[in-house]
């Protein structure tokens, strides 16, 4: 992983690329193991999804999500701790695009409550008479 992640990095910096997918993936993935939560730029997805909201002007519906954003990073960056490794890596993996807080802190809990459903003991399945 730390060969392909150094590949990626001399990539980027000998072809002057400022997007690469797999450096892209191995640093989200490196900062879910390092224990912090990613740091993303959420404006391109509230500028998206301010566009098409029916409700106040575009500029308040902006100000909006990324208010919203920010108390969900907040959150994240409270709990990140408690959600298992496995857990961070896999959510942060699966937003390769436009990722938000509020995307990862909805895919951590998904999985949480996975676990928990299937760590509970099955209900009785006996027909009652």
């Amino acid at each position: 992983m730390l060969r392909r992640l150094t590949i990626a990095i001399a990539s980027v910096s000998a072809l002057g690329i400022s997007f690469c997918p797999t450096y892209a993936s191995a640093r989200r993935t490196s900062v879910a193991v390092s224990g912090s939560v990613p740091s993303w730029d959420v404006t391109a997805s509230c500028r998206g999804g301010a566009s098409i909201a029916i409700t106040r002007t575009a500029d308040d519906r902006l100000t909006s999500c990324l208010a919203s954003e920010q108390r969900t990073r907040e959150e994240l960056t409270k709990n990140w701790s408690t959600f298992p490794a496995a857990d961070r890596i896999g959510c942060v993996k699966s937003l390769t695009f436009s990722p938000t807080y509020t995307e990862l802190l909805t895919c951590l809990e998904m999985r949480q409550h996975v676990k928990n459903l299937r760590d509970a003991k099955p209900a009785d399945t006996k027909p009652q008479r």
